[in-house]
């Protein structure tokens, strides 16, 4: 098992991994296990790639997880997002002020469900956390409120702190904050 940045060769194996896991794609059972709600292009990952900000752990050359990592500038594109950065100046996390220059957006992470439950979350996450602690102190993240699972591993595997809470199309979420320095491992 390797987690490493992604290179554009991953691209059509993140698309199949995110069809598997989309909102959309799944019925209400299998929502209980995770979902992701971010679907994204061929051209949205390969940019994002680009920018150093995809990461990817394989196992036999078939990528079994991936998370996203980037600036506002790049997740702007995405109306939620954008309500996500109207609240920052309200927001303060670990005695800072949040905004677009000292925190990036992270996610969204998904895992093929064969694989969850082996730490491969930490690992991903140690990948990228390490490779965007070069730019930031702080990452900053959602998590739809019914997607449990999700938010059980990101307070309790991760150490994630819940900071805000916002509406967006009909669905609430929760805005998560994490202190760059601290090694989840």
């Amino acid at each position: 098992m390797e987690s490493r940045l992604a290179t554009t060769h991953d691209i059509h194996n993140v698309l199949a991994l995110q069809k598997l896991n989309l909102f959309d794609n799944l019925t209400e059972e299998e929502r209980e296990d995770g979902f992701v709600t971010t679907p994204f292009t061929y051209t949205q990952i390969r940019e994002i790639i680009g920018l150093k900000g995809l990461f990817v752990t394989e196992i036999e050359e078939e990528i079994i997880a991936y998370a996203f990592a980037g600036s506002w500038k790049y997740f702007s594109q995405w109306k939620l997002f954008k309500v996500m950065i109207a609240s920052f100046p309200k927001l303060i996390f670990d005695g800072k002020r949040i905004n677009t220059q000292n925190t990036f957006q992270y996610g969204p992470i998904c895992i093929h469900k064969n694989f969850r439950g082996i730490g491969i979350l930490q690992s991903l996450f140690e990948k990228m956390r390490l490779e965007m602690l070069k730019k930031y102190p702080i990452s900053i993240t959602f998590i739809n409120k019914e997607n449990k699972r999700s938010l059980f591993a990101h307070t309790q595997k991760l150490n994630w702190e819940v900071i805000d809470e916002f509406q967006f199309n009909d669905n609430t979420y929760l805005t998560l904050g994490f202190d760059m320095k601290n090694s989840v491992l």
